[in-house]
């Protein structure tokens, strides 16, 4: 518990010592206000990260006082409290914004349960919104494309963890985003204003590799009429990522040991060695411990590169993502060749959403990308994409057997996704053509922490 500040407006004296108790023994800061007008006031003075109103009160009733919260802190949860006989204005509160409404008497711990809820919500987003926003500032990336909840959980850990200096490890398959990663990591730490060293172990020889990472002085073989600084000195005051980690040759990887341990190497024939003050993230599509067992990779370097460690998931484990992902390359690469914006017919959707993308996300933009060259009349077609059609979804593929309660869930989320992709984030069309009111329609996207604004037809990135 962090001690959050909570606001609790009720004109129940009772009630309020009541909530203040309570909120206190869990570990809360409480902020009291009999009235609308005493919570607005105070409201001037401190900044809580969550509200409890009463709907019916003296004067301001709940619903005002909603609105003039939300008006003040866009971002505040705020929870109503109601009695039996009105919910229907309790419902009515979610559609202006209310996060979650609870009815009197109610139990101290759902209430407790709701209230920690609402605040992991804010945090998540919070977390996820500071970190596009870096990235967007240094890479002009406007948004890090994704609906899931598995890649939001991912994007909330490495803000936490870009706020230090521990060195990472990214694991994932090819194309699923970890230099990506990387470089947000980098952006939104201490050291954004240093370089950013990208290499691929295994995209160069043993040989020149060691060149490449260490450099060398002049004189130290023949040929070398100039020194050379290498990417571990390049890398000096930022980041330095080393992709494909697990293929680096044994004899560089006690070198690079040494590199962690001492923070300083020696360049090729240098008699005295050069400090270096680097942050280390690392990335591989291979399980390292058990290159470890096979004695392919070292335990001691093992040890000090895994200290974070952080998996991605491949693109077949987040299929709400795939609309979104499609989209926001289709508009990409329509820009980027000077075509008319292209849709995708929904067919085509459908057959992006039952390919098993081996290839993950860089796959996927090749396939948008090569159907966005072929396509004559703005729509992209089912043809368009040539996929291999030993890699659509079948048994062989199929991951663990989920629960039907997952299954459901899974199902809803990515229907909900294809919904607001179809209607570009139109709340009302999207409630209208699932047969929902648009307060259960909210209240599926506040389950599920989608937000219409991402999906917007407006909205841009790369």
């Amino acid at each position: 518990m962090a001690g959050e500040k909570i606001l609790v407006v009720d004109d129940d004296q009772g009630l309020l010592t009541l909530m203040k108790v309570r909120l206190e023994a869990a570990g809360y800061q409480v902020i009291l206000a009999a009235t609308g007008e005493e919570a607005l006031a105070r409201m001037g003075n401190t900044a809580p990260e969550l509200a409890v109103v009463d709907l019916k009160m003296e004067g301001m009733n709940g619903i005002a006082v909603l609105e003039q919260l939300l008006h003040m802190q866009s971002n505040l949860p705020v929870i109503i409290l109601t009695a039996h006989g009105t919910i229907a204005s309790a419902v009515e509160a979610t559609k202006k914004g209310a996060y979650d409404y609870l009815t009197k008497p109610f139990d101290a711990k759902d209430l407790l349960r709701r209230i920690e809820r609402a605040l992991e919500v804010r945090r998540l987003r919070g977390e996820v919104e500071r970190l596009r926003s870096l990235v967007q500032e240094r890479y002009h990336f406007d948004h890090i494309v994704t609906a899931s909840e598995k890649m939001q959980k991912i994007l909330c850990r490495v803000a936490q963890v870009a706020a230090t200096d521990s060195t990472v490890c990214l694991y994932g398959e090819s194309g699923t985003g970890k230099e990506l990663v990387a470089k947000a990591i980098h952006v939104a730490s201490r050291r954004c204003s240093g370089p950013f060293i990208a290499i691929n172990c295994s995209a160069i020889p043993e040989g020149l590799l060691e060149n490449e990472l260490f450099g060398h002085v002049r004189g130290a073989y023949t040929g070398a009429e100039q020194g050379k600084r290498g990417l571990l000195q390049q890398a000096d005051g930022g980041t330095l990522f080393l992709d494909e980690i697990g293929e680096l040759p044994l004899s560089l990887q006690v070198k690079l040991l040494r590199v962690l341990q001492e923070r300083e190497f020696y360049p090729l024939g240098a008699a005295q060695p050069t400090r270096v003050d680097i942050r280390l993230v690392t990335a591989t599509n291979q399980d390292l411990a058990k290159r470890v067992a096979e004695g392919k990779f070292r335990a001691d370097l093992y040890y000090r590169i895994h200290v974070v460690p952080i998996s991605l998931p491949p693109l077949r484990e987040r299929p709400e993502d795939i609309p979104l992902l499609a989209q926001h390359f289709l508009q990409r690469f329509s820009r980027e060749m000077g075509k008319a914006p292209q849709r995708l017919a929904p067919e085509t959707l459908q057959q992006l959403m039952l390919y098993h993308w081996p290839g993950n996300v860089r796959e996927l933009a090749n396939v948008i990308e090569r159907a966005v060259v072929l396509a004559t009349d703005g729509v992209i077609t089912p043809d368009l994409l040539l996929l291999s059609g030993t890699e659509v979804s079948s048994p062989s593929h199929a991951q663990k057997v989920l629960t039907l309660r997952e299954a459901r869930e899974q199902f809803e989320r990515t229907y909900l996704v294809q919904v607001l992709t179809l209607t570009k984030g139109n709340v009302s069309r999207a409630a209208e053509l699932t047969g929902q009111y648009r307060a259960e329609f909210y209240k599926l996207l506040r389950k599920y922490a989608l937000d219409p604004g991402e999906f917007k037809a407006e909205r841009t990135g790369g």
